[in-house]
């Protein structure tokens, strides 16, 4: 269960988005969606993302933003000696929604479709 109790406590301030992106990027990079992102290659790597925030709102129950996430990836071969895939890291983009409940601040992370 990921938690953003800064970033929900932040909600109506002005730097929200900053602390909110913060927040973010602090997690581990496994617990985002970052695989069922993948556009340019077939595994995401750990190695670290970044977010942007493009928007936000709220209703009642829940904080909702849509986030920019980049992140790394691979194509994953078979490692021969004549597979000619290549292994150096790719750029990979995608949206995500994001939701945090106003009550206990739990944040849920789905990927948009592109």
């Amino acid at each position: 269960m990921i938690r953003l109790p800064l970033a929900l406590q932040a909600w109506s301030r002005p730097d929200f988005r900053e602390v909110l992106k913060a927040e973010i990027e602090r997690l581990e990079a496994s617990a985002l969606p970052l695989q069922q992102g993948l556009s340019a290659s077939s595994h995401a790597l750990d190695d670290g993302f970044s977010v942007m925030v493009i928007g936000d709102g709220a209703d009642a129950a829940t904080v909702q933003v849509r986030l920019g996430v980049f992140f790394s990836g691979v194509v994953a071969g078979c490692n021969c000696a004549d597979d000619p895939t290549p292994v150096e890291a790719q750029n990979e983009y995608c949206e995500m929604q994001l939701s945090i409940d106003r009550r206990t601040a739990e944040a849920t992370f789905a990927v948009l479709a592109a």
